[in-house]
């Protein structure tokens, strides 16, 4: 009943039949244990959750994903008093086989190294006093032979440039001044650009959008230039070696353009006027910078913060270079908006670990993509389940939570079989001692009977 009573704000976008079907999926995976396939579910789903209505579920095309993300979220997790951020990561899930649609090769983190298996672009609310993020939308890459083909076009063309010789100094004779507004997207950040739009079509009049916070992989002037075409400030960050440039602050001398790059930016000795605070701890200094610098790959001055840590007892030190287009944005702002977008990797954690984004054994683009949506949708259902369950319980988390539904069907299915219902106060009783088997967080509650 809880979670039909989750549902009612989705039900006008959904038919009755993939609405209950929905709803006993739900249900099954809160209960159930191991992997998270379709077979699994069924297992758990009970009366009306058979292997076959599983598939049918997986199979229904034309599911609206996107309106149910922001649907649920605007009905049941949304503050208004609250700031979002718009996060975007991609998340890769191992497969193997060779029928699973858009199966490739992708760079995985975690391995640290290219693995066969399939790629997701997510794009995520993230609460900034809440500290919390939430799944909106997320589609699955899918590289054409044609990208594929340039991608190793690429790489052989960089590979001969590093051999062969290098050009001589200067402006080669010829050659013109681009503008750098105008850019070139590549099918990544077609494919984000997209993303980005449909979505703020979505929530317009609703919730309004400043930054667009996403990884080092995005710290360049097209990324930049396709997130200002969407609306919105790129809060990304530069590798460290990033040729930065001051602002040119000398006189004019009188014939020629106007001089536009100052000095170029020395990391090991930074100037003090743009130091904007220093802390110390366990013997790590961390020193906080923040300056208007120019690169020359960008068409736009960029608000740069650089964070420098220094050991002061081997004097060993790194820095850290963040940027935003918002000239304006404080550096703690700056900061504090980029740890954020780390948020969205516990979603993705959440996913793999509870919610079957690792497990699912789906083939067809049909199924891949409900499969991939059900498992980041279950992650705000179970957190929106997991906040009223805190009331009673502090310190539950989603195994406790899981740990509960479990219980409950466990006592639900013995009622059945006995000849007489119990009191009201033993049921109790009886839920609350099966519902704590397994749980990390025991409780011990005090009954009061009536």
């Amino acid at each position: 009943m809880e979670i039909l009573a989750l549902f009612h704000c989705i039900e006008p976008y959904l038919s009755q039949t993939t609405l209950r079907q929905f709803s006993r999926i739900a249900f099954a995976m809160l209960v159930m244990t191991g992997r998270v396939t379709t077979l699994g579910i069924s297992r758990w789903a009970g009366k009306g959750g058979s292997y076959r209505t599983v598939q049918r579920f997986f199979y229904t095309k034309a599911i609206p994903w996107a309106v149910l993300f922001w649907v649920f979220f605007r009905n049941h997790l949304h503050c208004s008093e609250h700031v979002y951020l718009l996060v975007g990561d991609e998340v890769v899930v191992s497969k193997a086989g060779k029928e699973t649609y858009g199966l490739d090769r992708f760079y995985a983190s975690l391995y640290g190294k290219p693995i066969p298996g399939l790629a997701f672009f997510a794009l995520s609310l993230v609460d900034v006093q809440a500290r919390r993020s939430f799944p909106m939308r997320i589609e699955q890459v899918v590289r054409t032979e044609a990208e594929k083909a340039a991608s190793r076009a690429k790489a052989e063309a960089k590979k001969q440039k590093k051999s062969t010789e290098k050009r001589p100094r200067g402006r080669p004779k010829g050659s013109k001044n681009k503008n750098k507004t105008e850019v070139g997207l590549t099918p990544e950040l077609v494919h984000i650009k997209s993303m980005v739009e449909a979505f703020i079509g979505l929530i317009t009049g609703f919730l309004s959008l400043t930054y667009l916070v996403l990884d080092g992989h995005f710290g360049n002037n097209n990324a930049l230039q396709t997130v200002r075409k969407c609306g919105l400030h790129l809060l990304s960050k530069l590798r460290y070696d990033s040729a930065l440039h001051i602002p040119y602050e000398g006189a004019y001398c009188g014939h020629g353009p106007h001089c536009k790059y100052g000095n170029k930016l020395d990391y090991r000795h930074l100037p003090d006027q743009y130091l904007k605070d220093t802390t110390v701890e366990k013997n790590i200094q961390t020193c906080i910078y923040q300056a208007e610098l120019l690169h020359k790959e960008f068409s736009q001055p960029l608000n740069v913060v650089i964070i420098v840590k220094t050991n002061l007892q081997t004097g060993t030190w790194a820095h850290v270079l963040l940027f935003t287009s918002d000239l304006k944005l404080s550096y703690d702002k700056v900061v504090d908006y980029y740890c954020l977008r780390f948020q969205i990797e516990f979603n993705f954690r959440d996913a793999k670990q509870y919610w079957g984004l690792e497990d699912f054994m789906n083939v067809s683009e049909t199924a891949v993509t409900n499969a991939a949506n059900l498992s980041l949708f279950m992650v705000n259902l179970s957190y929106q389940l997991l906040y009223d369950f805190r009331k009673s319980d502090p310190q539950a988390s989603i195994l406790d939570l899981k740990a509960h539904y479990r219980g409950y069907r466990y006592v639900d299915e013995t009622i059945k079989m006995l000849p007489q219902k119990p009191e009201p106060f033993l049921l109790a009783q009886i839920l609350c001692k099966v519902a704590g088997l397994g749980r990390i967080h025991t409780v011990q509650p005090v009954f009061v009977p009536s």
